[in-house]
């Protein structure tokens, strides 16, 4: 999992341990509009995945709002050397993504009833996968430098990833994941108002020749999305292997550029 302060569960030494261990949950509800029997049912799926993540549910806060909010605060243990940061990348490391991007995309579209169901299931399924996996294999690949997708989507973290690390970075369009029906839905004005504050935001950091529309898929701000991994060049195959969907979407380099190729 990841922090607020972007720094990721992971290192380069595999003996060390590191794990989520407690967690307070927070509920907004609107009981006017929604049953309190499908609030019932979040907070199961939620006990349901934190029991996954082997992490133990504490206590929690629940209040009156006008649209269902829920979510968690994490408290974990992690040896300092076992840590990696997004402030580590150096030139020549490899960018590797572990989620498709679009789920903004898509949940704007599900509020909106426009969405496929398809899709919609698609998008849940990528939403509830943790990055327990993708974590964990950070240290034993020597993962430079990590940090969550969420949502300043790909290229607002990119973006702090290189402004911590000192350096620039080269995304290869056609690489990125996307996850099926969400560039439709984006043609079709599934477009959220944070994700157009991100490329509002990022503009006059990226440099690229990209049409609106894709470069729009790569502001997108992501709800529960992947890790976006610097890696060795020769620790990219091992982790790309080891972790389930991911991709090679790029490259670090010298200077402070981003491009988008």
């Amino acid at each position: 999992f990841a922090t607020q302060a972007n720094a990721v569960v992971g290192g380069k030494n595999p003996h060390i341990q590191s794990a989520p261990l407690t967690a307070l949950q927070y509920l907004a509800w609107p009981r006017d509009e929604l049953a309190f029997e499908v609030a019932s049912e979040v907070i199961a799926a939620g006990m349901d995945v934190m029991g996954e993540a082997g992490c133990t549910v504490v206590g929690g806060h629940s209040i009156d709002g006008p649209e269902p909010t829920y979510g968690f605060a994490v408290t974990g243990l992690v040896e300092a050397d076992a840590m990696v940061t997004n402030a580590g990348a150096d030139p020549g490391d490899v960018l590797v993504l572990t989620k498709p991007l679009g789920l903004g995309i898509i949940t704007t579209a599900i509020k909106r009833r426009t969405c496929p169901e398809e899709v919609a299931s698609e998008a849940i399924r990528v939403m509830t996968t943790l990055n327990a996996e993708a974590g964990a294999a950070l240290r034993r690949h020597g993962a430079a430098a990590a940090t969550d997708v969420t949502g300043f989507g790909l290229l607002g973290h990119l973006r702090e990833l290189c402004r911590a690390s000192k350096v620039g970075a080269e995304l290869e369009a056609v690489r990125i994941p996307v996850i099926d029906g969400a560039r439709e839905l984006l043609a079709e004005g599934a477009w959220a108002g944070g994700s157009r504050r991100n490329l509002d935001s990022l503009l006059p950091d990226v440099s690229t020749e990209l049409e609106e529309l894709d470069i729009k898929l790569l502001a997108d701000a992501q709800t529960s999305g992947g890790l976006l991994v610097a890696l060795p060049p020769e620790a990219v195959d091992g982790y790309v292997d080891e972790v389930a969907g991911a991709a090679v979407i790029g490259v670090i380099t010298e200077g402070y550029a981003i491009e988008v190729v």
